[in-house]
C-alpha cells in the first residue's frame, strides 16, 4: 500500500502478562508515532495500517526491559520453601497493588493485590532459575483499566536455591604477551548458566616450569587481568572459574602460553676498546 492511501493507523497495547484477560488497549493515530506512559512491566505493541480497503497485517514490537532506577520504593523477598514472601512498604498507600513474577516475558504471573497489606507470597518457584519479580502501584483497580494507570513501586531478582555456574567464562585470549607480562581476557559467564547470583571469578596461573600455582578472586564485573611479574622464556597455564554463594563452578579448559626469552625490543650495546699500538 501506498503511503498516500493509508488514512490511519491502529496501536493495540496489550500488558504481559494480563490475568484480567480484557482486550488489549486500542489507540487510533493518523500520525506515525504515539507517547505511551507505561510502568515496568511487558509490554507487546501491535501496528497495523488501514485505508478504504481495509487493514494491513500487524507489526509486533515487544517493549524491552526498563533500567530499574530512580525507583520510588525497594521490596524485598524471602524464601518460604518452595514459595517465596514479597514484602514492601510504600510511602502512599494506593487502591491496589500488582505483582508480576517469572524467569521473562514467555513465562510471567500476575496478581492483583486489592487488601491492605505488604506483603505477598508467591508460590511454584524452581531452583537454579532467576526470577523477576515486579510490584506496581494503581490508584485504579478496575481490571479492565488498571494497567493503564500503574506505575512500578520496585523491581527485584531471586533465586530460590543458588548453584554453582555450570560453566567457565568463554572466549579466553591472552594478549600482549611480554617477557615478564601478558594480558588476559574472556567473555562473562552468561547469566543461565550462572544458576546463582555470580559473585566474581577466581584465576589461576600455573608456572609449568615449577608446577606452581597463584589464585586471585576477581569481582564479577572484571572480564580482563594483567599478569606482571612472570618469568622469561616460561610457559605458563590460565584457568579461569566463577563462584556465587553455592561454591565455585568447573574452570576453563587450560590456556598455555609462553613468555618471550628476549623482549619486543633488545638494544645490544657492542663496545669497542682501542688499544694504542
Amino acid at each position: 500500500t501506498q503511503s498516500e492511501d493509508i488514512l490511519g493507523y491502529y496501536v493495540n497495547v496489550e500488558r504481559i502478562p494480563n490475568s484480567c484477560r480484557d482486550s488489549p488497549n486500542h489507540i487510533f493515530l493518523k500520525d506515525r508515532k504515539v507517547l505511551l506512559n507505561l510502568s515496568m512491566a511487558y509490554y507487546r505493541v501491535n501496528i497495523s495500517a488501514y485505508n478504504k480497503a481495509g487493514e494491513s497485517p500487524q507489526a509486533v514490537y515487544i517493549v524491552p526491559d526498563f533500567s530499574a532506577t530512580d525507583l520510588p520504593g525497594q521490596i524485598h523477598v524471602k524464601r518460604q520453601g518452595t514459595n517465596a514472601v514479597v514484602t514492601w512498604t510504600p510511602e502512599y498507600n494506593p487502591k491496589c497493588f500488582v505483582v508480576d513474577w517469572g524467569t521473562g516475558k514467555d513465562d510471567m504471573h500476575m496478581k492483583i493485590v486489592t487488601t491492605a497489606t505488604r506483603n505477598f507470597t508467591l508460590d511454584n518457584f524452581q531452583p537454579y532459575k532467576l526470577y523477576k519479580i515486579m510490584v506496581h502501584a494503581s490508584d485504579v483497580c478496575q481490571c479492565e483499566s488498571f494497567a493503564r494507570h500503574e506505575k512500578t513501586f520496585g523491581v527485584t531478582q531471586f533465586y530460590s536455591v543458588e548453584g554453582v555456574p555450570r560453566t567457565g567464562p568463554t572466549n579466553v585470549t591472552v594478549l600482549n604477551i611480554t617477557k615478564h607480562s601478558a594480558l588476559v581476557k574472556w567473555t562473562e559467564i552468561a547469566a543461565e548458566d550462572c544458576l546463582g547470583f555470580l559473585q566474581g571469578y577466581r584465576f589461576s596461573y600455573t608456572d609449568l616450569s615449577r608446577k606452581n600455582s597463584l589464585a586471585i578472586s576477581l569481582n564479577s564485573s572484571t572480564t580482563s587481568y594483567h599478569l606482571t611479574g612472570l618469568k622469561a622464556k616460561t610457559i605458563y597455564r590460565v584457568q579461569i572459574s566463577g563462584f556465587t554463594n553455592a561454591g565455585e563452578g568447573p574452570p576453563t579448559l587450560s590456556q598455555p602460553f609462553s613468555t618471550p626469552k628476549y623482549g619486543t625490543v633488545e638494544t645490544l650495546c657492542i663496545c669497542v676498546t682501542q688499544h694504542p699500538s
